[in-house]
């Protein structure tokens, strides 16, 4: 089984693009997601998150603008967080990885990849980008999000242009989206063992 991480900065389309490897027939683990369920009413992490960081959960789960508003910008902090969430999330993925293992090629669409070393985890590595324009006006047209918020959150990120010089795949997506299916496409094709015909 081949393992590729797939990674890229804040808007820069990663969700699209892992849908489009599913669409392809790629078993996707969804960090980001899995978080989300963690996170959810109910979810496995919420009471101890209320412990560290009282008044930033409800019986809906954590409220994630509240949790880091607290967290960004906070060193301390955002370590307290991770090494909440961290552990949980691998549990998750290993889980994803048991389940699917007869797949021929599985993606981990893992959000800070490099930044807290999963790199080493895959054999192969994507990097989804787009140009900082569009990157910028994406982000900054989500809810609730602000300038100042956008800076600290890329602070906290590897620059594009070394993520790109660190992978074995770009898959851009500045342009149309049959552009970017396509590099998809390719990648599937190059990382699938080859069938006799």
């Amino acid at each position: 089984m081949i393992v590729l991480g797939l990674t890229g900065s804040i808007g820069m389309g990663k969700s699209t693009v892992a849908r489009m490897f599913k669409e392809e027939g790629v078993p996707v683990f969804d960090a980001d997601a899995a978080v989300h369920r963690l996170q959810g009413a109910e979810g496995a992490l919420v009471q101890e998150i209320e412990a560290h960081f009282p008044g930033t959960t409800s019986h809906q789960g954590v409220d994630r603008t509240s949790l880091a508003e607290r967290v960004l910008g906070d060193d301390e902090a955002l370590q307290r967080l991770e090494a909440l969430i961290h552990p949980a999330v691998a549990r998750e993925k290993q889980a994803f990885l048991e389940q699917n293992r007869g797949s021929p090629l599985v993606v981990l669409d893992i959000p800070l990849l490099f930044e807290k070393g999963g790199h080493s985890q895959v054999n192969k590595i994507a990097v989804v980008s787009a140009p900082a324009d569009i990157q910028c006006a994406r982000v900054l047209a989500r809810p609730g999000m602000t300038k100042q918020k956008f800076e600290k959150i890329l602070a906290l990120q590897l620059p594009d242009a070394e993520k790109r010089a660190r992978a074995d795949f770009v898959i851009p997506t500045g342009g149309s989206i049959e552009e970017t299916k396509a590099s998809v496409r390719r990648i599937v094709a190059c990382l699938s063992p080859a069938t006799d015909s």
